[in-house]
Order: structure tokens, then sequence, then C-alpha cells
């Protein structure tokens, strides 16, 4: 059984073809166009605040030092990403009953969406905190940042939360093809075998979707590095 399935699309390339693969289905060619993907996640009044956002004259920002405080908040970006992969990387705290146990793995991929979307929401607002300390115009840019992270935090989660259950159905065919396997007379070490792949391709998954749940946090820091004098 498919346990959920993304639209073509929405959650970041590189997790959409990583999942397409293991779920043994081809990627999507094409994406929907952002703008109608966009009006299809954005209520009226989700329109009307982003509407006020980009409308709203902020005045005068009193700039900080700009070389310092992008390199503070770059090492506390970095920061992050690591302690979120490095909590990914050492894999569920529990162990299964037997190899055929989902739920130790499930408990891991649930806790560690948890802590990607409490660690980077609050990472994005100490970003924003920051543009809005630099110009109007960036001031301007974490407003509409802090819009659209409202407005699409809700669905974000939803299609995210099938993450696990598209890990679920991958682990179910691997368990599969291992009984098959042991009933032809496969290798007695056939149970290590495939739960080892198994966690390194849920560790590629969820490394994936913290790259993806960073996208919004890495712009906003590129926003933040002084553009290039031009001769």
């Amino acid at each position: 059984m498919q346990h959920g399935s993304f639209p073509a699309g929405v959650a970041g390339s590189e997790l959409t073809r990583l999942l397409a693969r293991l779920a043994e289905t081809p990627p999507p060619d094409t994406a929907p166009a952002f703008a109608e993907g966009l009006g299809r996640w954005l209520g009226w009044a989700d329109a009307v605040s982003l509407s006020t956002a980009l409308s709203t004259d902020l005045g005068r920002v009193d700039a900080g030092p700009a070389s310092g405080a992008s390199g503070l908040e770059e090492a506390d970006f970095h920061r992050v990403r690591a302690a979120l992969a490095a909590s990914i990387a050492k894999g569920p705290d529990d162990d299964a009953s037997s190899p055929a146990d989902f739920s130790p793995y499930r408990r891991h991929c649930h806790a560690q969406q948890q802590a990607m979307q409490n660690a980077i929401a609050a990472l994005r607002q100490r970003l924003r905190d920051a543009l809005s300390r630099r110009s109007p115009a960036l001031a301007k840019l974490a407003a509409i940042d802090a819009v659209m992270d409202r407005a699409l935090s809700a669905q974000e989660r939803t299609l995210l939360g099938l993450v696990p259950l598209r890990l679920q159905s991958h682990f179910e065919r691997m368990a599969r093809a291992a009984r098959s396997a042991d009933r032809s007379g496969g290798d007695s070490t056939d149970d290590t075998r495939w739960t080892d792949a198994f966690r390194q391709d849920m560790e590629r998954v969820l490394l994936a979707e913290l790259s993806h749940r960073l996208m919004p946090a890495q712009g906003l820091l590129d926003s933040l590095h002084p553009l290039p004098q031009t001769p």
C-alpha cells in the first residue's frame, strides 16, 4: 500500500526525486507554475496580509555594522544545520522488537521533524530580526517572509508529514523482499543488510528534508550579505 504521495514539485526537487526513487516511481517531469501553486495555498486573509506587507512603507531603519552582523548570522545558520544533521545521523534512540518493526524509525522521523520545525522557525525569526535592523528594503523582505511563513506553514506541515509514511512503505517493501529471499534460502545476514540499507535511505531522506526546510532561512541569510560593488 502506498502511504501518501507528494504533489509534483511541492517538497523541493531533491526530496521529491529521492522519495520517488524509493517508491520506485518516476519523478514528475514538470512542477506546477509557482503562482498557480501559491494561489491554491493562500486564502483571502493571507493575500490581504501579503498585500499589506508589500505596500507598507517602513520608513528609515538605522543600519548596524553589516560585515560583523552577517558573520554572526551565518555562524548561527551553520550551527543550527550541523546540530540537526548530527541528530538525524544518530538514528533511532530505541531498538526494534524485530527486523520488521518500523516503530523506532517512525518515532525517530517524527522527533527529527519536530526538532527541525522548532529550530528552523527560531533561526528564521532571528534572521528576520537581523534584516529588520538593516534597511527599509530588507525590513520589508522580513515582513513578507513572516507573512509567507504564517500562510504556508500548515500546508507544509501536512505535506512533510507524509515523509514518514513514504519511508514506511519503503521499509515494508524491503522487509517483504528480505522475507522472500529468506524463504528461497538466502543468506542469514540479510536482515542486518537490509535494515542497514534502510537506515541509510532514511538518513538521506531526512537530510534532504532538512535542506528543504532551510531554504527560506538560506534566502534570508543571503540577503544579509552586501552586494558586490560594481566598478
